[in-house]
């Protein structure tokens, strides 16, 4: 839908909202469908999004909304759980108002704008031995603004408490345009405003600072008594509004009672926020005992040692997340059991806090916990990892099965939370659910993902009879609705089981006091909307025919189910570590975010905002920037892959139409530098013509190639053609394929290997090297040098006798069939090895991870393409074999001298498919002092880099950590990057010459090709 088809009163907000914002302001289609959802079940399209730049635009916001009778919903970064996050109206979305404004070390407080990144406070306040106390698992992406509407706890709860516990003054804006600062007491002065200084745009408003205090002050003394007896005394107490802060003994702190009013009450300008001392050093003991139950009986007993934290994790979240990345190493560290207490400890110096982490193990030891001490910050950051991810891991179980929040965070009482936790497994079997647990165990929350069936009639009526009496549970054992999340759509409608009718009428006059309107994301916590209401699942049911290109195997064959797969935490919107996702890190637009495409993928599924299918065009803008980079299938905790999503769109986009010029072009490289190789001195031509400028400008634009970019030289002579000389003679008279080469598996020969390095030469071990295009035609250096290596080490070296491909550059760019068609005259190429188990060696990560991850997908149940899936090694994985070997040969060439040094690049298919344990064995092995850059992707990602319009993204990538990094290093150190890619990127920014391992390899153990 179009802006012109907006209704006519829309269209008129829409430009009032333009001629007085100066942020940005969207009604369009995709904005809308990326902001109908954030991480809960729920699903709201907005009527538009609103990215202000300041105050005053919030304020004229807010004004214009006010004259059309609008609602507005102020939202941080869209990861809450309980729905709290979406609604029909108009969403204030604060990226941009994200100043620190004042840090106060002696006062321990800091003043910020509701924008304000919950690390990036932390880590302003770090220099100062600070830190802001409540830190949920999405600190890195979660704003104050949201921490403040949601009453955020997170895992150090038991020692700084939750967000309320550590707000001082807030700056406030009311839908009638009253500007006030709130705290301690009521209304303050304006000498204490916690954000920017006043400004003029309420003038000629009529200002009723003081009536809304004295309302608040009559609804305190009537309901002082109610509020006493029916509050619970509890430390996750989160549900329901904060009116027992309006009582005398508690300050009558406004600021305090606003919190967690979930953007129903006012819009948040500013806080003024306490920081606590953080201790200088960290440990942790993680205690294992038989299963979660005992886990939660025992929080009683750690709490006496007054730690950091105490969170929980069951057997089923271990299982999941290995499930989900089998390779990971960080969970081994766990020791024994069926339930875990991560307790972190503080101190002084890392001895003190180990030693405080220690005492907590002996406490622990009679009660029959198993126990590990960690005091390593890297080896604690993997395992806090693991609990940070639960949430999105146990959203899927590997064969696709589906699960989902609702029943997200409750809490009781932390001593009789053992209890509570069996009695809650028997709600969960008597509706037939299933739910796997961690969470803050230290305060008795509980965080659950639970395998409801939100596709039926039946299922949602289940959920809601499963709500329901899991609401009864909790109240029972004397807790809350919601221990940390809040109650958003999901809960709020079971309030009135949680308080008596007093104080429901109560939470209505509270709201009515600062909102008298309800204009202010209405249908949340008073007067709520129905919890079964606006399930995104059901009604976002797709009308898209789901007959995918692709085998979806782990979403049971459904293009649909996949885009289910995101539920919005989060985790691709931050700039911290690994791959996911680059796009968004050049530009900072949810768009090019994984969620933000997940999100348009699901709604052009639905066809309800995004209509036209697969002719979308505002999915096509936003996978435009898409680098196929396969980095959110390692780092998104759900395993969301957008390359493989890419690949299905342009499939059905592009079927029987015409295609963008690169996909003819670089889509179908490896045909073109095929047909290249039969012509003698083609090569050496094509070079000459790419250096000339008239040519060069001629051929990009005829291939869809960024300008700026440089055409790549050919090798004038294949690594193929080079291994056949040295290795078939033509006295030998084998049977050769059509390039010349092996065309089936011979018995070792003194001319394919060195029989005095092997004399027995039936104890060879052989393997086939894979001679993918782009180091056969752009660096056969690296497969020589491979292949020195390999025959150093005692292996003989045999190449395929017709062409092979990993169809790569045709799946990347939606060619499926043709992907497929080359993928099969491969296997036959392959099928006498692989016949004969003989591993497959593949030097370029790319071609390694499409054949052992996308082949698969592309080629379902088909056994030689099993067989040549689980037959991939990287060269890596074939040297770590003989670390002993090698480390012995480096050393001895190496001798006294200092260790070689080496910057790392790994390539982004290799992070997400293959990982780097092998590589980093093979580094320690050959003595390389190797720092692994945490650069994300190199920018360049196949085609991507090289296609018209896209360069300044490709570059961005790049610059964010990978080129300032190579500028950086030293002379003598060695820039290893194994990807052709990274290798051509670094090329072509000017820095110096990368290398692969193989040549790494080469040089520390002496060897040369023909050796």
């Amino acid at each position: 839908m179009s802006l012109s088809e907006l209704p006519a009163d829309t269209r008129s907000l829409h430009a009032d909202l333009i001629a007085t914002v100066a942020g940005s302001v969207r009604f369009d289609t995709a904005s809308r469908a990326m902001w109908a959802a954030d991480a809960s079940n729920y699903r709201r399209v907005p009527i538009g999004v609103v990215a202000p730049m300041s105050s005053d635009d919030v304020i004229a916001t807010v004004a214009a909304c006010r004259a059309h009778g609008v609602p507005v919903l102020p939202r941080g970064a869209g990861t809450s759980i309980a729905g709290q996050a979406v609604n029909t109206a108009v969403v204030l979305d604060f990226k941009h108002l994200n100043r620190i404004l004042e840090l106060d070390p002696e006062a321990r407080t800091a003043r910020v704008e509701p924008g304000v990144v919950c690390d990036a406070l932390r880590d302003a306040a770090r220099p100062h031995g600070l830190t802001f106390g409540p830190d949920p698992s999405t600190h890195n992406r979660c704003t104050l603004g949201g921490m403040i509407g949601n009453n955020a706890c997170g895992s150090h709860s038991v020692a700084w408490g939750k967000t309320v516990d550590n707000v001082h003054i807030l700056d406030v804006l009311t839908y009638r345009g009253e500007r006030l600062t709130v705290g301690p007491g009521g209304v303050l002065p304006p000498g204490a405003r916690s954000s920017s200084a006043h400004t003029d745009a309420t003038v000629g408003m009529a200002v009723q600072s003081n009536a809304i205090p004295e309302a608040l002050r009559g609804l305190a003394e009537r309901l002082g008594g109610d509020v006493r007896a029916s509050f619970p005394d509890l430390t996750r107490r989160v549900s329901g509004y904060n009116l027992d802060q309006l009582l005398p003994e508690n300050g009558f702190d406004l600021a305090k009672a606003l919190v967690g009013t979930e953007g129903t009450c006012v819009t948040m300008l500013g806080a003024t926020v306490r920081l606590v001392e953080s201790p200088a050093a960290r440990a942790l003991a993680v205690l294992g005992f038989p299963d979660a139950y005992t886990a939660a009986d025992h929080v009683m007993a750690v709490r006496e040692h007054h730690p950091l934290t105490i969170e929980g994790m069951d057997a089923g979240l271990i299982a999941a997340l290995r499930a989900h990345h089998p390779g990971e190493t960080a969970s081994r560290a766990l020791p024994e059991g069926g339930g875990w207490l991560y307790v972190e400890t503080g101190g002084a110096s890392r001895a003190e806090a180990e030693a405080a982490a220690h005492a907590v193990a002996r406490a622990m030891k009679p009660y029959g916990a198993r126990s590990v001490v960690v005091g390593d910050p890297a080896a604690m950051a993997a395992l806090w990892r693991i609990r940070e991810d639960g949430a999105g891991i146990l959203t899927r179980s590997p064969d696709g099965g589906e699960a989902w929040p609702g029943w997200e965070d409750a809490a009781v009482p932390p001593e009789r939370f053992g209890a509570y936790l069996r009695e809650f497994d028997g709600v969960l079997a008597r509706h037939g659910r299933r739910g796997v647990y961690y969470g803050h165990f230290g305060d008795g929350c509980l965080h659950v993902r639970i395998d409801f069936d939100l596709l039926s009639r039946a299922g949602i009526a289940n959920f809601r009879a499963f709500m329901e009496d899991a609401a009864d549970l909790v109240v029972a054992h004397g807790g809350s609705l919601s221990g940390e999340h809040g109650d958003g759509q999901a809960r709020a409608e079971l309030l009135p089981r949680m308080y008596p009718k007093e104080i429901i009428s109560g939470f209505e006059e509270f709201k009515g006091v600062w909102d008298p309107d309800d204009r202010m994301n209405p249908g949340r916590v008073v007067r709520p909307a129905k919890m079964d209401d606006d399930l995104r699942v059901f009604v976002g049911m797709p009308t898209l025919p789901d007959r995918p290109e692709l085998a979806f195997a782990h979403d049971r064959g459904s293009f649909a189910r996949a885009t289910r797969r995101c539920l919005g935490v989060g985790r691709c919107i931050t700039d911290s570590g690994g791959v996911m996702c680059p796009s968004y890190r050049a530009t900072g637009e949810e768009m090019h975010s994984t969620r933000g495409r997940a999100r348009l993928l699901f709604e052009m599924a639905s066809g309800e905002v995004i209509q036209g299918g697969w002719q979308s065009d505002e999915v096509a803008e936003a996978l435009d920037l898409c680098l196929s980079c396969k980095g959110c299938k390692r780092d998104c905790p759900v395993g969301v892959d957008m390359a493989a999503y890419k690949t299905e769109f342009l499939a059905q986009r592009y079927r029987r139409r015409i295609r963008p010029l690169s996909h003819y072009s670089m889509g179908a490289l490896p045909r073109w530098l095929r047909l290249a190789t039969r012509v003698p001195g083609m090569a050496r031509r094509l070079n000459a013509a790419a250096r000339h400028p008239a040519l060069a400008r001629l051929a990009k634009r005829l291939g869809g190639i960024a300008p700026e970019r440089d055409i790549p030289p050919l090798a004038e002579q294949t690594f193929t053609a080079a291994f056949r000389a040295a290795h078939l003679p033509a006295s030998r008279g084998s049977r050769q394929g059509e390039s010349g080469v092996l065309s089936e598996p011979a018995a070792p020969t003194k001319s394919a290997t060195h029989p005095d390095r092997n004399p027995d030469s039936r104890a060879v071990k052989r393997v086939l090297l894979w001679p993918d295009t782009f180091t056969d035609h752009f660096d056969p250096e690296v497969a020589r040098d491979a292949v020195a290596v390999l025959e150093e080490l005692g292996y003989r070296v045999e190449v395929p006798g017709g062409p092979v491909c990993c169809g790569l550059t045709w799946f990347s760019t939606g060619q499926v069939d043709t992907a497929r068609a080359v993928l099969r005259r491969t296997l036959r190429t392959l099928r006498p090895w692989l016949a004969s188990g003989v591993p497959v060696v593949v030097l370029e990560p790319s071609c390694a991870a499409a054949l052992r991850a996308d082949l698969p997908e592309l080629l379902a149940a088909d056994a030689d393409a099993e067989a040549l899936a689980g037959g991939v090694r990287t060269f890596a994985e074939v040297l770590v074999e003989h670390a002993e070997q090698i480390k012995k040969l480096a050393s001895a060439r190496a001798g006294a001298g200092p260790a070689p040094r080496a910057l790392v690049q790994v390539h982004c298919h290799q992070h997400a498919d293959l990982g780097t344990d092998a590589d980093q064995g093979v580094l320690s092995a050959l003595g390389v002092d190797a720092e692994v850059l945490d650069s994300g992707c190199c920018g360049l990602a196949g085609n991507f880099g090289f296609e018209k319009g896209h360069y300044d993204v490709s570059m961005a990538c790049a610059e964010r950590v990978l080129l300032p990094a190579v500028r950086a290093a030293d002379p003598d150190v060695a820039v290893l990057a194994d990807g052709f890619s990274c290798r051509t990127q670094l090329r072509q920014a000017g820095q110096r010459e990368p290398v692969h391992l193989a040549q790494l390899a080469a040089r520390a153990l002496g060897v040369q090709p023909g050796d």
